[in-house]
């Protein structure tokens, strides 16, 4: 799914389609970074981008500790090959100070703990055998044994956190191990949504003849919040041409992006391209991908616009694969493309196509290790295809596929999130 380079500036063609590669390309070309930030306490910053590099103000650990429960020696106490004895003077758990060993004494220590002044190693408490005020144990011991140094895991003046990173559960641990409390993250990018079609009803409302449920849209809301947007839900908008223009120019004066599903093929019904194309301008329309072909970008005065296909599972398709990481550019994330695996395929793939596939598939065992399977019906109507899997097979253009060969395999655990 990687980018291809030295493409045209210009992909919009009289007729056919551009490439996936190239449509990435050109998508993640346009979109601007926005520039306004905001602080959050790190407890309300999961999911959001970093602003900019957080650098840490301390060494992580701020002492020398030890890194089992035992004691706490001078390695010149026990350096040679014979048994040893030392009188244990002081005890010392996670959280307390303890006063320097002298020579022939040792510390009862637990993990965590600061080793005291003079203390250069620690025996685990396994190989040790406490009599009395005494603890014995044989020799030799090294220095830095079972001790964590200063600054083990952190150094002073060092880059914690890169700028552009997304902050999950490990990245608010690490900002709070060196007492960060706030961060600096890029707002919430405005993200508008609609639907296009007069046959789409809400869940909850009546079923009438002909008509169908609303799916895109929670399908889309869900996506959106996955990645942190704020969402600006128009709902479904008439089926008529003014009405799609007002809506597109509602949407575009709320919104960094605007988002539709539907009404980006040429039908006498399909409204959204033309509309576009009256009250902004359309860039980029129709790639060479299954499902989703009638896919399109575009700009609305200040607002980006994509448009996306009507059914359902090209709507989740071709978020994942183009609006997901245009979405994320303009939020500062540097690297935004998925990393496939290579897996070996559970199943044939007879018919090369023109058009690079997405078949929805999952993982699962196979007499030779982990294969990968695909869903019996691959329609683009086939909602059911995509919680039943896993992920994405990719298919390239022209390619067939025997059992055993290795396919691109994309988990839905990376491309939705």
């Amino acid at each position: 799914m990687s980018s291809s380079q030295g493409v045209s500036t210009d992909p919009m063609q009289a007729t056919g389609m551009i490439s996936v590669d190239q449509a990435l390309e050109f998508m993640l070309a346009r979109a601007r970074p926005l520039e306004e930030t905001e602080s959050v306490p790190v407890s309300e910053a999961l999911g959001r981008v970093l602003a900019h590099a957080e650098i840490s103000p301390m060494d992580v650990p701020g002492y020398a500790s030890s890194s089992m429960d035992g004691y706490a020696v001078r390695a010149g106490d026990a350096a040679v090959d014979a048994s040893v004895s030392l009188r244990v003077a002081q005890r010392i758990a996670a959280g307390e100070i303890g006063v320097a060993l002298l020579a022939g004494e040792a510390a009862r220590i637990f993990t965590g703990a600061p080793l005291p002044e003079g203390a250069d190693a620690v025996v685990i408490q396994e190989d040790c055998e406490r009599r009395g005020d005494q603890v014995c144990f044989r020799g030799p011991v090294s220095a830095g044994e079972n001790v964590r140094p200063r600054g083990n895991d952190i150094q002073a003046a060092s880059e914690v956190l890169a700028a552009g990173a997304r902050l999950r559960p490990q990245e608010l641990g690490l900002a709070a191990s060196v007492g960060l409390a706030r961060l600096d993250v890029v707002r919430r990018l405005r993200v508008a949504i609609f639907s296009s079609g007069d046959e789409l009803v809400q869940p909850g409302e009546p079923l009438a003849a002909g008509a169908i449920y609303n799916s895109n849209r929670y399908t889309l809301r869900g996506l959106l919040s996955a990645l942190g947007c704020q969402i600006i839900d128009l709902g479904s908008v008439e089926d008529t041409l003014a009405a799609t223009q007002a809506a597109l120019l509602e949407a575009a004066a709320q919104s960094d992006v605007v988002v539709t599903s539907g009404g980006m093929s040429v039908g006498d019904e399909d409204h959204v391209k033309q509309a576009v194309e009256r009250v902004g301008q359309l860039e980029m329309w129709r790639v060479a991908v299954k499902p989703g072909k009638p896919l399109a970008y575009g700009r609305i005065n200040t607002a980006d616009f994509i448009g996306l296909p009507g059914n359902p599972v090209s709507t989740l398709v071709t978020f994942c694969l183009f609006v997901r990481p245009f979405l994320l550019r303009r939020q500062g994330v540097p690297h935004v493309l998925g990393n496939g695996l290579a897996v070996p395929a559970a199943f044939p793939w007879p018919r090369p196509s023109r058009r690079r596939e997405y078949l929805r598939a999952r993982l699962e065992p196979g007499a030779n290790g982990i294969a990968v399977s695909i869903y019996p019906k691959q329609g683009s109507d086939v909602l059911t295809s995509t919680v039943w899997a896993d992920g994405l097979v990719e298919i390239r253009e022209g390619t067939t596929v025997e059992p055993g060969d290795p396919v691109p395999y994309y988990s839905f655990a990376e491309l939705l999130f």
